[in-house]
């Protein structure tokens, strides 16, 4: 089982990576490093929580989930 953290963590862990992909591109597209902030800080906001809700969701979701079997003494 995950918890809210980790997810939460994960999620953060991603979005630096993405944002800065995002950044990077949106300013050599644009040549401007505000824009480029801007862009990337807002993306970042907007899908940390996208992808956090999306874990969550599939959490509760059992399909193709294996139950390992329970073994007693």
């Amino acid at each position: 089982m995950e918890t809210h953290v980790r997810s939460i963590v994960k999620s953060i862990s991603w979005r630096i990576i993405a944002t800065l992909v995002t950044a990077g591109w949106t300013y050599v597209f644009t040549g401007s490093v505000s824009i480029a902030v801007l862009v990337g800080s807002s993306e970042a906001l907007s899908k940390i929580f996208l992808y956090w809700a999306h874990e969550r969701a599939w959490h509760r979701v059992q399909w193709g989930r294996v139950i390992p079997a329970v073994s007693s003494p």
